[in-house]
Order: C-alpha cells, then sequence, then structure tokens
C-alpha cells in the first residue's frame, strides 16, 4: 500500500472507496460541483494546504479539471500537488452507460494506473506507520459534545484552530485527525481547557 501525509481530494464518495485501497492517507470527497456551495469544506482545504498541503486527484473529463480549477483558486496560499490520470475510455462497472465524454473517472481505473499516477507526482513511495486518531468518544470526555456547554466549548475549539465557526462536528474530527496527532491534539485541548482533562 502506497503512503502520503497530506489529504487528497477526490470528487465523489467511490473515488474514496477506490483510494481507500491503494492508499494509507486521508481521502476527503468534494461531492462533485457540490464544492462550489460548501464553504465549510473549502475553508477546511485552505487550513489543510497551509499545514499539511493537500493532493487533487479529480477525474481527467471537463468537470474534473473544473473542480480542479476551483479548488487551486480557493485554496491560493499553501502546498497543492496536482496528480493527474491518463484518458482510459470505457464505462465504469456501476454505471448503466459511459459518461458524457466516454472516459473512465478514478473510480474504474486499475490499480497499476492509479498508482503510477501518483509516483508520476511523486506520491506515495514510503509506508509510514499508522496513528491512532481522535474520535468521537474523545470529543466527548473532553466535553466537546454531549455536554450542557459543549457547543460553547466547540466553538472556543473553533475559534483556536481557525476553523469556520459553523464547522459541524465530523468535519471538525476529520480536520484534527489530519492536522494533529492524538497526543498535539490533546495538549492543545489542555492548554484550552484546563479544568477538563478527562
Amino acid at each position: 500500500m502506497l503512503h502520503c501525509d497530506m489529504p487528497i481530494i477526490v470528487e465523489g464518495k467511490y473515488d474514496k472507496i477506490t483510494l481507500a485501497n491503494l492508499i494509507d492517507a486521508p481521502i476527503i470527497p468534494t461531492g462533485g460541483f457540490g464544492i462550489y456551495r460548501n464553504k465549510e469544506l473549502l475553508e477546511m482545504l485552505r487550513a489543510l494546504a497551509k499545514k499539511t498541503g493537500i493532493v487533487i486527484l479529480t477525474d481527467s473529463d471537463a468537470a474534473g479539471f473544473k473542480i480542479r480549477s476551483h479548488i487551486r483558486s480557493a485554496v491560493r496560499d499553501g502546498k497543492i500537488i496536482n496528480v493527474y490520470i491518463p484518458d482510459v475510455y470505457g464505462k465504469e462497472r456501476r454505471k448503466a452507460a459511459p459518461s458524457r465524454e466516454g472516459k473512465l473517472g478514478v473510480e474504474g481505473l486499475s490499480r497499476e494506473i492509479l498508482e503510477e499516477a501518483f509516483r508520476r507526482a511523486g506520491i506515495g513511495t514510503e509506508e509510514a506507520p499508522p496513528r491512532e486518531p481522535v474520535t468521537k468518544r474523545d470529543l466527548f470526555l473532553w466535553g466537546l459534545t454531549g455536554a450542557d456547554n459543549a457547543a460553547a466549548r466547540r466553538a472556543a475549539l473553533l475559534k483556536a484552530l481557525g476553523f469556520p465557526e459553523r464547522m459541524s462536528t465530523n468535519s471538525l474530527l476529520g480536520a484534527v485527525n489530519v492536522l494533529y496527532s492524538r497526543e498535539e491534539f490533546f495538549s492543545l485541548l489542555a492548554r484550552l481547557f484546563p479544568t477538563s482533562n478527562p
């Protein structure tokens, strides 16, 4: 399995499923053109690009390039690595008909083609040990969910992290696990909420 420390941004959930079997990395789907309306996700991508860098992998059709271009123009600062897939014509198994341009998307490509695309971009040559993630249970133990003042505590945390104030708990958890180790995050929480160490 390939490894990448940077989150990989893809178009949809089926792309994410395909890549999860190929590369050890955080994989974030944009929901296709949903990225145009998702200000929370764009804010998270900006933060990730500055902290760790991001990898963009979209389909090789016109829609994929529009989504890639939108992310690049929205992020501006930070590190972006583009992974490009070749034009391969055909139809994904789960679809009744080929795409408008007749090209396979990320989900329809072979493991070998995807590996080569990552290697050409200089990604995935070394494997790193997995790290223990922050969980929803951890958020609960720190009073960030399920407590009377959980919303206020989450708002304080979001402000301290520089995340959007409307970020959902699931999005917060996803971003934290990309940006921080468990120990780093707990250390940050201990400084922010000194009387609440579980």
